[in-house]
C-alpha cells in the first residue's frame, strides 16, 4: 500500500467543448442511450466508500461502460482491496483510513462517487469540488442542518467551476414516479387534502458484534445517530423525499415522537417514529416508520399516498405507482427501482459531464428533503412542535466519536 498522501499524477478528463443546459429529467430516463455513450471517451472516476452500496455502484459504473474506475478509498482495507482486485485498480491507487478520500482526490479523477456514511458527505463533497471533480453523491446528503447547507454550498461552487453535482435518489429517476408527480403538480388529483407517508420494515442486520472496538462502531454506522442521522434521515428519507416532492413546498411544522422498543442491542438509533407534518392550506401528512417485525401486517414497505378532491396518488417503492380518480393514470410496477433508479442516475451523471451541464438540479430538492427529515427528528427527540423556520436556522452539529480510528 502506497502512502495515502502520494500524488497519483493523473491528468483529468477534459470538460471543455460540450453542449450545455441538457435537462437532467430527460437524461435520467434515457438509459437506453447506453450504446451511443459507450463509444465516447470514458470518464475517470474514483469511488469513496467501497462497502456494500459502494460495490453496487461500482458494478453499475462498469456496466454503463462510460466510466473507468481509477482510484478507490475506504476506511477498511479489505473492502478497498476486494473492489480493487475486481476492477484492476493498482494498489497505489487504493486508500484506507479516515482520510482515504484525500488520496482518491490526489489521483485527480474526473469525478468521484461518494458512498460513505452520511456524516462524512459534506467534508468529502466539498473537498471533491475544490479538487475539480464532478460529484455523484449518495443520499442522505448529511446528518444535520450545517452539513446540509454545506452540500448546498458545494453544489453552488461546483456550478461556478463548471462541475456536475448529482444526488442519487432512485424514485426521482423512475419514469412512473416522474410522470405521476408531474400530473399531480398539473392538478390531476385536485387540491391535496391530506397524505400518508410510511417506511415499515424488519430490523437491519448487525455487521459485527457491538462493543468489539472503535472500528465496530464504524462497521455498524447505520445504527448510530451521529453517523447516520437516525433512521428518519438515513432510511426514511426515501418516503419523506416523495412527500416533499409531491407537496412541492416546505412543511410549516411537525410534531410527534420516536422510541427504541426492540433494537436495544446495538447503537443508539430509534427503531420507530410517528409524526404529523402540517403543510400550507391546512393539509396534513401522517408519517410512521418501524424497523422491527410487523408479523405480516399490511400495509408494509416504503409508501406515500396523497388524497385530493379529484383523486388519489399512490406510490410504493418497488410496488405500484398510479393515480386513481377523475384523471386516472395507470403508471405501473417498480420492482427493479433500486437498481434501475441508480443506473438511470449514473447514465444522467455521465451525460451531464459530457454535455457540460452544471445546472445541478438534484441538489436543492435533496437539501429540502434532508431538512424535512431533520425537522421530524428534532420534533420527535424534543417532544415539541418544530417549525420550518427553526430548522433552517439550526446550527447544532452531530459529532461522532472517532477516537481510536486511524487517519
Amino acid at each position: 500500500m502506497q502512502n495515502k498522501n502520494k500524488l497519483c499524477g493523473e491528468t483529468g478528463f477534459s470538460r471543455r467543448g460540450f453542449v450545455k443546459n441538457t435537462m437532467i429529467g430527460m437524461t435520467a430516463v434515457a438509459a437506453n442511450g447506453l450504446a451511443q455513450e459507450t463509444a465516447r471517451a470514458k470518464i475517470k472516476i474514483g469511488i469513496i466508500g467501497c462497502g456494500q452500496r459502494g460495490a453496487f455502484i461500482a458494478d453499475l459504473l462498469q456496466e454503463h461502460g462510460g466510466y473507468q474506475i481509477t482510484a478507490l478509498g475506504d476506511y477498511f482495507k479489505e473492502q478497498v482491496d476486494t473492489l480493487g482486485q475486481k476492477y484492476a485498480v493498482p494498489e497505489n491507487r487504493r486508500f484506507t483510513g479516515l482520510n482515504n478520500y484525500k488520496g482518491v482526490l490526489e489521483c485527480k479523477p474526473d469525478a468521484v462517487a461518494i458512498i460513505t456514511p452520511p456524516y462524512f458527505h459534506p467534508e468529502q463533497a466539498t473537498a471533491a469540488v475544490s479538487a475539480g471533480a464532478h460529484v455523484y453523491l449518495a443520499k442522505p446528503i448529511a446528518v444535520d442542518v450545517p452539513g446540509s447547507m454545506a452540500i448546498r454550498a458545494a453544489s453552488e461552487e461546483a456550478a461556478k467551476r463548471k462541475l456536475s453535482f448529482l444526488v442519487d435518489f432512485q424514485t426521482r429517476a423512475q419514469p412512473f414516479y416522474l410522470e405521476a408527480v408531474k400530473r399531480v403538480h398539473a392538478g390531476a388529483i385536485g387540491e391535496i387534502a391530506f397524505g400518508e407517508s410510511y417506511y415499515h420494515c424488519d430490523r437491519l442486520q448487525i455487521k459485527v458484534p457491538p462493543g468489539s472496538g472503535p472500528e465496530a462502531r464504524l462497521k455498524n454506522w447505520v445504527f448510530m445517530k451521529d453517523l447516520s442521522g437516525d433512521i428518519i434521515t438515513e432510511q426514511n428519507i426515501h418516503t419523506l423525499d416523495v412527500m416533499s416532492w409531491v407537496m412541492d413546498r416546505p412543511p410549516i411544522s411537525v410534531s410527534g415522537g420516536c422510541a427504541r422498543k426492540t433494537r436495544v442491542d446495538v447503537g443508539d438509533n430509534n427503531d420507530c417514529y410517528a409524526l404529523q407534518y402540517r403543510y400550507p392550506d391546512n393539509a396534513g401528512v401522517t408519517f410512521s416508520s418501524r424497523q422491527f417485525a410487523g408479523h405480516g401486517s399490511q400495509p408494509d414497505g416504503i409508501v406515500f399516498r396523497a388524497f385530493g378532491n379529484k383523486g388519489v396518488l399512490e406510490t410504493s417503492y418497488g410496488g405500484q405507482v398510479l393515480i386513481r380518480g377523475e384523471n386516472f393514470y395507470r403508471g405501473g410496477a417498480t420492482p427493479r427501482i433500486y437498481r434501475e433508479g441508480a443506473f438511470n442516475n449514473i447514465t444522467a451523471f455521465h451525460a451531464m459531464i459530457e454535455q457540460g451541464d452544471c445546472s445541478n438540479t438534484t441538489t436543492e430538492p435533496s437539501v429540502r428533503s434532508n431538512l424535512v427529515t431533520i425537522m421530524g427528528r428534532m420534533a420527535a427527540h424534543s417532544g415539541s412542535v418544530v417549525t420550518w423556520e427553526q430548522v433552517i436556522t439550526d446550527t447544532s452539529r452531530m459529532q461522532p466519536d472517532l477516537s481510536g480510528l486511524k487517519l
